[in-house]
């Protein structure tokens, strides 16, 4: 393998802290894979899935301590705490390294160190970038292997001796008290030491692709952003390229591979990306945006083939399974996948499952070859991306937030993504229903200050011009008094859609409202739909004062920003007040 002197430089000081036992190159290929399985398989850490129903499918159950995100151990190391901002922990650089670097210190030894070259985006694409992951786990190479595109053909891409986003990672022991995941924006690094965790450890995911790219995306003048890519096919045999972005348990995945109810009126969807967007402005003056990643990392209970046929259909071979319950045939299960539950079931521990809790953990994931979902875009994969056309945000709200709308402009677009919010639900630790703030949907990915980021997301408008993508903001999860959803969601959230192009090209109509543009009861198409009159209107409503009440909670959260929050946020609240 050929590779820079930096890097070679670099792998041998990790060596040199981490003390493995051997060095091994990864060159991503299939005997590769199939040897690392079959060492887990030999010492117990990866099971053989049944064959027949599921080829090529294998199942691994982390350590009971280490089964989700861990926001409250991940840091922004840069020089100066305020370019790490209010919504992010922060250490200095030298502190960070301090503390962690007694956890690295011999960390591997007995192990193999992996090192693993990989890009994110399309091989060819002038917007992919490449990193090199450090690790002791065969888990992480494994999924890495399928989330990116890995080896020899990283190692042609780096343009110069420093063009890649080195990580270094050790399981360790696994310790909750000595957990931590850093980065370090400046030098281009991240450090993660004691999880083995899919966002704690598949470095190229969350780490690199949303916290230091976003960075990378300030300095340079692109946007890396926690959003899904979806083409919207039309009647008139175009697509229509649609980003949303939406917090956890609200439904992204399930809209990026959405089976439309619409399919009869030629309205289909297809999918580029489920996770993660990388936008840049194009030749032409318009944003274009890549999926950096080659799979999916999806949560898997609640997946079925009713909420989503798409996702099933796309991990029936060459995947890997998390902390999944296994049936009597040796097949994967978790709640919701099925009306009954098998018996008999072992849980996520790999015990017996006596019906108490949850058979699978509620985190537990599924890790997929993009390629094998049946309605991947044909342009998923295109090196100069897809032009974007509109930017969705997104929460799950049960009251005040109206089905759809359509911001005025830009600038006010930018202050709705900044002062969007969702209740919380089982997926995060604490309290569920609270109303949490999360703008952009990226509240725990967003690299530096959000100040500067709100500042950014300005600036990029004023760069696009009239070519702006049109923003808007969903809602799927309104209910009525008794707490029952007022739309049907799912498939149906083509109608939506539907309405969305329509708005892009001026044909379909709608109400102005205090908060922008809200579909008239007649521009949303409900043919074949079963829904009350008076459910629409109640879904479609805007009540003033409900909205009044967001005010105190939108100024509170502006305030943490202090003299880094841009003007126009400030301008666009006030003038929210005024229409109000």
């Amino acid at each position: 393998m050929q590779f820079s002197k930096k890097l070679k430089d670099w792998v041998q000081e990790c060596a040199d802290l981490c003390k493995p036992d051997k060095v091994y190159w990864c060159n991503g290929s299939q005997q590769e894979y199939d040897m690392l399985m079959s060492e887990m398989l030999n010492d117990g850490t990866m099971m053989k899935l049944n064959e027949k129903t599921y080829p090529n499918c294998y199942l691994h159950y982390s350590n009971p301590n280490d089964v989700a995100r861990v926001e409250h151990l991940t840091f922004i190391c840069t020089k100066d705490a305020s370019d790490s901002g209010p919504t992010n922990n922060w250490k200095s650089p030298e502190e960070m390294k301090d503390i962690m670097k007694p956890i690295f210190d011999g960390a591997m030894k007995g192990r193999t160190m992996y090192v693993i070259p990989y890009i994110m985006g399309p091989a060819d694409s002038p917007a992919s970038k490449v990193g090199v992951e450090i690790t002791d786990s065969p888990y992480v190479v494994a999924n890495m292997r399928i989330m990116t595109r890995m080896g020899q053909q990283a190692l042609d891409k780096m343009k110069s001796e420093y063009d890649f986003v080195a990580g270094l990672h050790s399981v360790a022991d696994c310790n909750p008290e000595r957990r931590y995941i850093a980065h370090f924006p400046e030098e281009y690094l991240i450090w993660s030491v004691g999880s083995g965790y899919g966002g704690n450890a598949l470095l190229g995911k969350k780490c690199f692709a949303l916290r230091i790219a976003s960075w990378l995306a300030k300095e340079q003048g692109w946007m890396a952003e926690h959003m899904l890519i979806l083409g919207l096919e039309t009647p008139d045999g175009e697509t229509t390229y649609i980003t949303a972005a939406l917090p956890s348990a609200c439904g992204k995945t399930n809209l990026a591979m959405m089976v439309s109810a619409l399919e009869n009126e030629g309205y289909k969807v297809t999918t580029v990306g489920d996770d993660i967007a990388w936008m840049y402005i194009g030749e032409d003056g318009r944003l274009y945006a890549i999926n950096p990643e080659a799979g999916f990392f999806g949560v898997a209970p609640g997946t079925n083939p009713k909420t989503n046929p798409n996702a099933i259909a796309s991990l029936k071979e060459n995947s890997i399974f998390t902390n999944v319950a296994r049936t009597a045939d040796n097949e994967p299960w978790w709640e919701g996948m099925t009306k009954e539950t098998p018996s008999p079931l072992w849980d996520w521990k790999g015990q017996p499952y006596n019906g108490e809790g949850k058979a699978a953990h509620p985190n537990s994931r599924f890790t997929a070859p993009a390629s094998q979902c049946p309605v991947i875009s044909p342009q998923w994969q295109a090196p100069k991306g897809v032009p974007i056309s509109a930017i969705l945000f997104g929460g799950r709200r049960a009251n005040t937030i109206p089905l759809v709308y359509e911001s005025f402009n830009w600038q006010h677009g930018v202050f709705v993504g900044a002062t969007m919010s969702s209740e919380t639900t089982a997926a995060a630790t604490g309290a569920v229903g609270v109303v949490r703030r999360d703008p952009f949907a990226m509240l725990p990915f967003c690299g530096y200050n959000m100040g500067d980021y709100f500042g950014h997301w300005v600036d990029m408008g004023k760069k696009l011009g009239d070519k702006a993508p049109k923003i808007f903001h969903i809602n799927w999860f309104r209910t009525d008094d008794k707490g029952k959803f007022l739309w049907p969601g799912f498939g149906d959230n083509a109608r939506v859609l539907k309405w969305v192009y329509e708005r892009l090209n001026g044909k379909a109509g709608a109400n102005e409202t205090a908060i922008g543009y809200v579909p008239t009861a007649d521009a949303i198409d409900t043919k074949g739909l079963d829904i009350k009159k008076e459910d629409l209107e109640k879904v479609l409503e805007v009540n003033n004062e409900e909205w009044k009440k967001e005010i105190p909670a939108q100024k509170e959260f502006f305030d943490k920003f202090g003299d880094k929050l841009p003007k126009e946020m400030t301008d666009e609240l006030k003038s929210f007040e005024g229409r109000l």
